[in-house]
């Protein structure tokens, strides 16, 4: 089977593999969509912590069932989507239904291989029967599901203000949600374009670019009050300290963003306004299944969100492009 491996930063290769071989309690799947991450390209870059070289890439898929135990509810042809967070079950975090931070989590394309593949075999209670959704929206489930789950943890309400710095895919999917729940959106972010595509797809109350006077904006959007919830998405340290600047008092400023360095902010500051400090990390089954839900329904611009397209084989060559600004890439998507 075709594979691409990252072998190190700014190198992919195509290689041949064997197919693998399926295990009981397994479900062999034939990968047919895979959504290119900002993790994906993190890993491309060089700055993803949470990875050793060389690694094959890719946690956004969906496919169809090639083999299944007989048992399973689960069959052959089946198309489906995959929760990549294979958690331990027993840990802590897992006891209290937080697989999402499983202390033994290993994500598939980042701890271990991933969906730059033909054929992957998932443990079967890791895979999702697609229920009234295409492959392509299957493949979307994973990445929208962290800005779910990131809405979800922060409680925001209707009529609330909630501000999301960053719009990159993940940035965009907390808009969305936050969105769907009533509240009144504002992003933030340096892209001209990326701003444009917000205000031409996603339901948002305002977009703000980054630069002189951009919190004199954010205040008048307020009335000086700030913001109820504020979500970081940008994955830059700078970037997630200035965002304690814009949480109202009372507020909760919820941090989708990992980055390898520590970052600082004012302890009055915070304090005086009894502000929530939270952190998101992926995503749980019932996010999974709330974004299946919201897809089915018409509820997301899925569409617009899938930008570019490409095959398995042109990624070796096709993958850096990407990254460049200009190409105006929101979610691309593989196919296999």
């Amino acid at each position: 089977m075709l594979t691409v491996i990252c072998n190190a930063p700014g190198s992919l290769t195509a290689v041949e593999r064997e197919k693998p071989l399926r295990k009981p309690g397994e479900i062999l799947i034939r990968i047919k969509r895979v959504g290119v991450c900002g993790t994906d390209l993190h890993i491309f870059t060089g700055n993803q912590p949470y990875l050793e070289y060389p690694r094959v890439m890719g946690h956004e898929f969906s496919g169809v069932v090639e083999e299944a135990d007989s048992a399973s509810d689960l069959k052959s042809g089946d198309v489906v989507y995959v929760m990549p967070y294979l958690s331990c079950g027993t840990c802590i975090a897992c006891r209290q239904g937080k697989t999402n931070c499983c202390t033994r989590i290993q994500v598939l394309g980042v701890h271990c291989d991933g969906a730059f593949t033909e054929y992957l075999s998932i443990p079967h209670e890791f895979v999702h029967k697609a229920m009234g959704v295409t492959l392509d929206q299957a493949a979307m489930i994973e990445f929208l599901s962290i800005g779910a789950h990131a809405v979800r943890r922060s409680n925001v309400q209707a009529d609330k203000r909630a501000l999301v710095v960053g719009t990159g895919p993940i940035g965009m999917a907390a808009a969305i949600f936050a969105s769907l729940r009533g509240a009144q959106v504002t992003v933030l972010d340096t892209r001209d374009d990326r701003l444009a595509f917000c205000k031409e797809h996603l339901k948002i109350h305002a977009a703000v670019k980054i630069g002189e006077g951009d919190k004199e904006t954010l205040a008048e959007l307020t009335e000086g009050d700030f913001f109820d919830v504020v979500f970081d998405a940008t994955g830059n340290a700078r970037a997630m300290e200035r965002g304690f600047e814009f949480i109202a008092h009372g507020g909760t400023y919820m941090m989708i963003s990992v980055v390898r360095d520590s970052i600082t902010f004012s302890d009055p500051e915070f304090h005086k306004r009894e502000a929530t400090l939270m952190g998101s990390r992926n995503a749980t089954h019932e996010d999974f299944r709330h974004v299946e839900e919201c897809l089915r329904n018409g509820l997301i611009p899925h569409a617009a969100l899938n930008t570019h397209r490409l095959t398995l084989s042109d990624v070796p060559n096709a993958f850096a492009t990407l990254l460049d600004p200009k190409q105006g890439v929101v979610k691309a998507i593989i196919e296999c």
